[in-house]
């Protein structure tokens, strides 16, 4: 990996007492720091990823299934989840600490997703094997509208409560996201198989320069979105597989009062080669882009079963505003979908009472379009406020 940054003072002895505990050619195998199949080895790889961190190199979990409670990425470490091994995720909400994280577009501190870092460079997820976050309806399903909480942040917001005093406790608070980076450079998420998530599977937030490449995304429980880049920039996803219960990928920049605060637009994302077999958008641009959403390119992308209701699907509304500008799709094959092959609207759920945020969306082309089944081709419902600017679509000659 590339030569690692400066980390903050760490006593003497304590290093070298992780080296010497440490395999070499910086493979550090999470058995060595005593972790063993079928049981919590939450402070055995707690432990490798400190060690790691001093050299630089891969956190291994070998063949065989382990259990841990949320772990805490550092710079330069590279978390391998080797073939035939599968990190199960406890369930339990006691079990998370809390940190500062981003829940559905606000910013607020509540349960540590189940893979986090924050102001990193040069982290990584990678393997064959298999990450199993727990979640059924006898956990983190069961409790899919934390009404009371959610309530609580929307008026903390519209308050201007500083974000360090939006603090959900234990026993409170949200739903994690499964993999989030969170403010980091250089990220890299690869090959692994993600299963049972709790919320939004892979969220970087405020992340630079990151690849998202052959994963498998198999979740379908409440807002399992597969792939979320929010708020981030130079973002290319490639070549992954997605059956996800809500969104397959969706870009977004915040929500309302909350992604104006902090207007950091989503830009410069690649997403092609990717297969679609259940969710409600293939490729989704929105809800949340009060941050504004521009230069998104896509190509190559096959919805291949008939779980999916659109292709593409861009939505905002009055609350959201925002910006969603220079967006290109090429080479869409639809085996079939449920509703439309593409949804552009600029009044998703949109409030009774105009919200004063009049979204802009322009500059989108879809070009060879190919759908064999779609009870509509393409749904477009604007307003006079915000109407739909600079749309064009061609299809393919075979459809």
């Amino acid at each position: 990996m590339p030569d690692r940054v400066s980390s903050s003072p760490r006593d003497a002895a304590r290093e070298r007492e992780l080296l010497e505990q440490a395999p070499p050619a910086h493979d550090y195998l999470i058995t060595a720091f005593g972790a063993r199949p079928g049981t919590d080895c939450s402070a055995a790889i707690a432990l490798a990823i400190e060690a790691c961190e001093l050299t630089g190199g891969r956190v291994v979990v070998p063949a065989g299934e382990y259990v841990t409670a949320p772990i805490r990425l550092r710079s330069n470490v590279e978390l391998h989840v080797s073939a035939g091994a599968t990190l199960r995720f406890l369930t339990d909400p006691a079990a998370y600490p809390i940190v500062r994280t981003r829940w559905q577009g606000i910013e607020c501190f509540s349960h540590s997703p189940l893979i986090y870092a924050y102001d990193s460079v040069n982290v990584a997820v990678t393997g064959t094997g298999t990450l199993d976050g727990g979640a059924s309806t006898d956990n983190w399903w069961s409790d899919t509208r934390p009404r009371s909480d959610w309530q609580r942040l929307l008026q903390m917001v519209e308050d201007g409560v500083p974000v360090e005093e939006r603090v959900f406790e234990p026993g409170h608070g949200f739903r994690p996201s499964f993999i989030q980076p969170h403010s980091c450079q250089r990220v890299r998420i690869e090959d692994v198989r993600i299963i049972n998530a709790p919320m939004w599977v892979v969220h970087p937030v405020y992340c630079t320069d990151v690849l998202i490449r052959g994963i498998t995304v198999d979740s379908l429980g409440p807002n399992n979105d597969g792939c979320n880049p929010d708020s981030c920039s130079d973002v290319v996803i490639t070549g992954c597989s997605f059956a996800t219960g809500d969104d397959c990928i969706a870009v977004k920049s915040g929500r309302d009062t909350d992604g104006r605060r902090v207007g950091r637009p989503s830009a410069n994302i690649r997403i092609d080669s990717c297969r679609f077999t259940s969710g409600h958008g293939a490729l989704t641009i929105g809800s949340e882009v009060s941050g504004n959403v521009h230069s998104v390119h896509a190509r190559d992308l096959h919805v291949t079963g008939s779980g999916v209701d659109h292709a593409l699907r861009i939505k905002t509304n009055s609350q959201r505003g925002g910006r969603i500008e220079n967006i290109t799709v090429d080479n869409v094959v639809v085996d079939a979908v449920t509703t439309s092959a593409v949804l552009i609207t600029t009044r998703h759920a949109e409030p009774a009472e105009f919200g004063g945020h009049a979204p802009v969306v322009r500059d989108i082309t879809i070009t060879n379009l190919t759908a064999h089944a779609a009870p509509r081709t393409v749904e477009i419902h604007d307003t006079a406020r915000s109407p739909i600017e600079d749309f064009t679509i061609t299809t393919s000659d075979t459809w």
